[in-house]
């Protein structure tokens, strides 16, 4: 059964005008924890019209609520210092009174040939984009040593670690992998696994399949066992509520997307889920058929990266009222009941 539900937001704007795509944002974010969802997630982007600073926004986010988990998936270490990073993750986390949930990923900046010179213009080809990167960040937020120096000089006290430590923070990063190695990384450091709608297949060519195998890869190497948190990132759009007109936009944006789902893309191989997209008891029908989604118990589902304000709130209605229940999820207030 699933014991947590959460949905996740790219928060787009307007170049011209970006105050009311990034207001939409915070009040889908408000509106989620009133419909008694467990967290709300935002995506991270650069350079384009999308949030590209998500620690800001999800500390706006947790001055405007009291109770849902606030997450990032997920936040690409490759425009990061780590350091710095961990420093305002800490902030936010103790703002929110602990409902911070990072979720970080590797690897080169994208399009980084184009972007080296603004963004690292002394250091480009020092910059390390592997796990050490991640390690570094988890070293920073867990409290461990980041310099020899400590003490006062003058009227000024210094210490070696990041402030502020946010004694928790630790046991609630996240990494947001598609391979295999991924999975086992992750697992290895003790950090929760973030799985979306994209895989690498690398060892088979059923999405299901493949994602089923980098959960038990990742809790075969956690600490914590089978017990360790697995959060499914899925797009999913129930039309229960819906109009008529809204329903016909949102076949026609999964039907877009469909070729990409019949056979891995590029080099990489990176293979596409298909949206889910139906009333809620169809949806639910075909994620209990899915073998991945039969091995977790919290999920954050995708909300479509373009559609208008009005479509969020009924999708999301839906999912709080009508799908989350055939799933056999409870809202927070009846839980805390």
């Amino acid at each position: 059964m699933l014991r947590k539900l959460g949905f996740l937001t790219i928060g787009l704007f307007d170049g011209n005008d970006p105050r009311p795509g990034h207001e939409s944002t915070l009040e889908v974010i408000k509106l989620g924890e009133d419909l008694g969802f467990d967290s709300a997630w935002v995506r991270h982007r650069h350079l384009q019209y999308g949030i590209s600073s998500p620690v800001a926004v999800l500390a706006a986010a947790s001055q405007r609520t009291s109770r849902i988990e606030l997450g990032t998936a997920v936040i690409p270490l490759g425009w990061e210092n780590p350091l710095r990073l961990a420093e305002d993750l800490a902030t936010v986390d103790l703002l929110s009174g602990g409902r911070l949930n990072p979720g970080v990923s590797i690897g080169p900046p994208m399009h980084y040939d184009q972007v080296k010179g603004a963004l690292y213009p002394d250091t480009a080809q020092a910059e390390d984009f592997t796990y050490r990167r991640v390690r570094r960040l988890l070293d920073c937020v867990r409290g461990e040593q980041a310099t020899d120096f400590s003490g006062v000089e003058g009227f000024e006290v210094f210490s070696s670690r990041v402030e502020p430590h946010s004694p928790g923070l630790g046991s609630r990063m996240w990494y947001g992998g598609a391979s295999l190695r991924s999975a086992q990384w992750a697992g290895e450091n003790g950090m929760n696994f973030l799985t979306s709608s994209v895989v690498k297949a690398e060892e088979a060519e059923d999405f299901a399949e493949i994602q089923l195998s980098h959960i038990r890869a990742f809790r075969a190497l956690h600490p914590d066992g089978e017990k360790a948190r697995v959060s499914q990132g899925l797009v999913v759009i129930p039309t229960d509520a819906a109009t008529e007109e809204q329903k016909a936009k949102y076949h026609a944006y999964a039907e877009k997307r469909t070729p990409r789902t019949a056979e891995p893309q590029g080099p990489a191989r990176m293979l596409f889920s298909i949206d889910y997209v139906g009333s809620s008891s169809q949806i639910a029908e075909r994620l209990e058929a899915h073998a991945a989604f039969r091995e977790i118990d919290e999920v954050a589902f995708a909300l479509p990266f373009s559609f208008e304000h009005a479509d969020y709130v009924q999708i999301l209605t839906d999912m709080a009222t009508k799908l989350g229940p055939a799933l056999g999820w409870k809202p927070w207030s009846a839980s805390a009941s």
